[in-house]
């Protein structure tokens, strides 16, 4: 089975990943960040390297959900392949830091790469606010997204809501704002409640 969080930059994503995984004894796959060779220079310059950093991404991520679809484990995903394609790709090319060249390059590959990838079996998406990322970015001092701008972080949230609200597969969504399930136990459980009501329920998703 293939759980994926999706989430903008300070969501809390990695955190709920690790925190579900081991509640739930699932396998966790986490966004390759740290040996990324392409993001230190994609904040320094986000025209110049956008196209580069996109297609690494795209190139991880379809290997990650190949993989995915061939394991018997039920894993758990940080970020998915749709959220590069429908929101990170398109609000590079929107805010004019990918040329038109570049974003139809790149949509037509991930069109391909779709014909060979089906939705998640669960979705879980941490709406946050502007505010509430920044905190989260500042707090865990990663320097390279020091210099992340205000107006980009806002039109991933733009897209991300665009996209949640047209998303067809099975979908929990949880408040980031609200919803401290890293400090609060109680917290924690109304997420992992209502996994279990979508999981294991009246009416459970298929295994």
């Amino acid at each position: 089975m293939h759980i994926a969080i999706a989430g903008n930059i300070g969501s809390g994503k990695t955190t709920l990943t690790k925190m579900l995984a081991k509640r739930y004894g699932w396998t966790p796959r986490f966004e390759p960040v740290d040996n990324n060779p392409y993001l230190s220079d994609f904040y320094a310059d986000m025209k110049r390297w956008s196209f580069n950093l996109q297609i690494y991404f795209l190139n991880k991520r379809f290997k990650e959900v190949v993989e995915i679809s061939k394991s018997n484990e039920t894993i758990i995903q940080d970020r998915t392949i749709f959220e590069d394609a429908r929101i990170f790709a398109p609000n590079l090319h929107g805010q004019g830091m990918m040329s038109d060249r570049d974003f139809d390059n790149y949509s037509d590959l991930f069109d391909l790469m779709m014909s060979l990838v089906k939705l998640p079996e669960l979705m879980i998406y941490i709406r946050s606010t502007i505010p509430n990322l920044i905190a989260q970015i500042s707090k865990r001092g990663r320097d390279y997204e020091q210099s992340i701008r205000i107006d980009y972080l806002q039109g991933l949230n733009d897209r991300y809501e665009e996209w949640i609200e047209n998303y067809q597969g099975n979908l929990i969504i949880v408040d980031g704002d609200t919803t401290k399930f890293e400090s609060n136990p109680q917290d924690f459980q109304k997420i992992t409640d209502m996994i279990d009501a979508k999981l294991y329920g009246l009416f459970p998703l298929n295994p």
